[in-house]
């Protein structure tokens, strides 16, 4: 696996495109459109909380760090591992924030 001019390799590429594509046809193939809300609303808290796991993530001074200089490849690594925590905890009753709920309730009653 190399990495050339900051790029992430076609594999990590194909892997994002594949795991969002799969969130999409998960939320497609459900049977009910209130099926469909409930996990919009828990795709929309991940969203949320990977923003919020970014933003906290830049104020985290790094001079000195094991990994010195920050790379590219560093970056977009953290990035994927960013998604993947906001979705396990948006989808976790016990570590959610509660957003996709209150979606959900106020949406319910316009989706038939």
């Amino acid at each position: 696996m190399e990495m050339s001019d900051g790029m992430i390799t076609p594999m990590f590429q194909d892997r994002a495109v594949n795991s969002d594509q799969q969130i999409l046809n998960r939320i497609e193939n459900s049977t009910s459109s209130k099926e469909k809300l409930k996990k919009v609303a828990q795709e929309f808290e991940s969203v949320f909380i990977t923003k919020i796991l970014t933003l906290y993530d830049k104020t985290v001074d790094r001079e000195g760090g094991i990994f010195g200089d920050e790379a590219s490849y560093y970056d977009k690594m953290k990035s994927f591992v960013f998604d993947e925590v906001g979705r396990q905890l948006a989808s976790n009753p016990r570590t959610s924030f509660g957003f996709a709920k209150q979606i959900y309730d106020q949406m319910e009653k316009y989706v038939q």
